[in-house]
């Protein structure tokens, strides 16, 4: 007989709990899932990384503000890729009796929806200061040193005198008298559009516009991630008003151009020869889906999002090239009857959070079909260049109310405040990140995989506000974020091999049909990386119950909110069968096993009394 030391309620699990069971030791690394070897195995030999990395490459060399000329090479480009895998227009029947691979389950359609105002296309820009053949800067190795909207010159350019007009104030702007002249100031704004700062600049350009200047050069100063002072050609992307009265041009400046113009200012009166070749047209906003229906369960949906607007090679080249090589792989899968999916794949390439937030609210019927989400952005980083992390950004678990251990919020921000009510209790974030685990050791360990608490900001946020369970794969801190030297060189081909394996093998497992021995793997698996997490709560709690301002009651919280968030998981585990199973001796098993382990975690940081 076993006796019991304590007994602990959670989730409607009533657990004994023997009294040696809390000196057992943590729970070993799980090894990799095989019971999803006849997907992942398929994937990795027909998925390329080098083919990603050529559409990357492709991609990354247009200027891609929504609708304009890059964007849609980029859409097209992708769309051809379709074709050639065999996607079909939208409009071929699907016929239920039609074989794995008949071409009415893979299809695509381009949605085009009215643009407000004119889209603006940059082509060429350069500064070359007067006595120098060099250009200060030029197109070519600054593909944001135009921000949008920004007018063209006459044709053959404009020669003019720079003036530093210091901040840019009107006063500073009447002494220096722009009226034909270029103002300078390296003061007004400089970091990535929608700041503050950057709103100072934006004003700069409306306040020497109307003195009459042809045009003006402005000084960047950019986020500390973006390691200003070593990349010094850097420029972020970034945008003025459009403007129809004064139609000057406005150029951003590096570090390095600043330096050098500051230095032939301090010598005397400096001119520039400037050339900006853009055009300003109307055109359509567009989104490309591309589905595999499913065979099953055709309302029920995985969707992909990867946006194709911003201009770099990682952001979002990669994830543009990335899904379109994942589409590719999966419809060779299903030609060879690899697969079979019993939901339907959605693939989203449009604009950043207005395609997946479209997608989910304008088809109410589709949207309650939405079973899971993924945005791929920033998915191919050569993580030697750019100094990024390879992360999956979760749903809102405890790491999110209470930061500490390895799940740490990226620079990029920390985004909406939560507190424990706002907590998501699923097994997708661990499913997700285990897949990639099973990558990395597939191949030999050194990949490595993190996560960071829900932060928003990318195409899983519409999901998460949904309802629906979404992730994000990206890489951060990327000391080239949103900057002009983020090109093809910080991509690395093997990294998006890593990811779209990870990636695919999951919405391939989770629409599967006829194969509950997936969920079974799933529940057992969700309870070791439980009692994993139970084990290093613990550890960061007794280190905690060590300092001065030791806060025990905190502590219990923190290990029983992960407690009661795996078990209820674990019961939600089931959902991804089809058709729908209840597994309820099986989660029920997996439950207890988090219970003892939430016990033992337990009784190790609870104060002894004195005997």
């Amino acid at each position: 007989m076993v006796r019991c030391n304590r007994i602990i309620r959670s989730a409607s699990v009533l657990l004994c709990v023997p009294v040696f069971a809390w000196a057992q030791s943590s729970q070993p690394p799980l090894a990799p899932n095989t019971a999803y070897a006849p997907i992942t195995g398929p994937i990795a030999r027909i998925l390329s990384g080098d083919r990603a990395f050529a559409t990357t490459n492709y991609v990354q060399q247009f200027y891609r503000d929504p609708g304009s000329r890059g964007f849609d090479a980029a859409i097209d480009s992708v769309t051809h890729l379709l074709a050639a895998a065999g996607y079909v227009p939208q409009g071929v029947g699907y016929i239920p009796e039609q074989p794995p691979g008949a071409p009415g389950r893979l299809t695509y359609r381009i949605e085009s929806r009215p643009l407000r105002g004119l889209v603006w296309s940059p082509l060429d820009a350069s500064i070359t200061l007067a006595g120098h053949v060099a250009p200060l800067e030029q197109w070519s190795s600054n593909h944001n040193m135009l921000p949008s909207n920004s007018w063209s010159t006459p044709p053959g350019g404009v020669d003019a005198e720079v003036v530093d007009v210091g901040a840019g104030t009107d006063a500073e702007l009447d002494r220096a008298s722009v009226r034909g002249k270029i103002a300078y100031s390296e003061s007004p704004g400089g970091v990535p559009r929608g700041s503050r700062a950057n709103g100072a600049a934006l004003g700069f350009v409306q306040r020497a516009a109307t003195r009459g200047a042809v045009g003006v050069f402005i000084g960047q100063r950019l986020p500390a991630y973006n390691q200003q002072e070593k990349n010094r050609t850097a420029i972020t992307f970034s945008a003025i008003p459009f403007d129809t009265a004064a139609r000057v041009f406005a150029v951003y400046v590096s570090l390095a151009a600043r330096d050098s113009l500051n230095a032939a200012l301090a010598a005397g009166p400096v001119r520039a020869h400037v050339v900006t070749s853009t055009v300003f047209e109307q055109r359509p906003e567009r989104t490309l889906i591309a589905e595999i229906r499913g065979a099953v369960a055709p309302d029920e949906r995985f969707v992909y999002s990867a946006h194709v607007q911003e201009p770099g090679a990682n952001d979002n080249a990669t994830g543009v090239g990335l899904l379109a090589e994942m589409a590719r792989t999966a419809a060779v899968m299903l030609r060879a009857g690899q697969i079979n999916p019993g939901r339907t794949i959605t693939m989203l390439w449009g604009v950043e959070i207005q395609q997946t937030q479209r997608f989910i609210a304008e088809d109410s019927a589709r949207r309650k079909g939405i079973k899971w989400g993924m945005s791929l952005d920033m998915v191919g980083e050569n993580t030697a260049r750019t100094g990024g992390t390879f992360l999956i950004e979760k749903m809102p678990d405890p790491s999110k109310i209470w930061v500490r251990g390895e799940d740490q919020h990226t620079e990029w921000g920390t985004g909406q405040s939560m507190t424990a009510k706002d907590i998501w209790p699923y097994w997708y974030n661990d499913f997700v990140k285990q897949r990639c685990v099973d990558q990395s050791v597939a191949t030999g360990g050194d990949w490595v995989v993190k996560a960071n608490p829900y932060e928003g900001g990318s195409d899983h946020t519409p999901f998460v506000a949904a309802g629906i369970p979404g992730v994000l794969m990206w890489h951060f801190t990327d000391q080239h974020y949103h900057d002009d030297l983020d090109r093809i060189d910080m991509v690395s081909a093997a990294e998006l091999q890593h990811v779209g394996n990870c990636a695919l093998a999951t919405a391939l497992i989770l629409t599967a049909a006829d194969h509950p021995e997936y969920a079974s793997a799933a529940i057992a698996e969700l309870a070791g990386i439980a009692e994993r997490r139970l084990d290093a709560e613990g550890k960061l709690s007794r280190d905690a119950l060590l300092r001065p301002d030791a806060d025990s009651a905190r502590e219990r919280t923190i290990i029983e909110a992960w407690r009661d968030y795996y078990v209820a998981a674990l019961a939600k585990v089931p959902d991804m069968t089809l058709p729908h199973q209840a597994l309820a001796a099986e989660v029920a098993a997996g439950q207890e096993r988090v219970g003892r382990k939430a016990a033992q975690v337990l009784f190790l940081i609870t104060p002894r009394q004195p005997e």
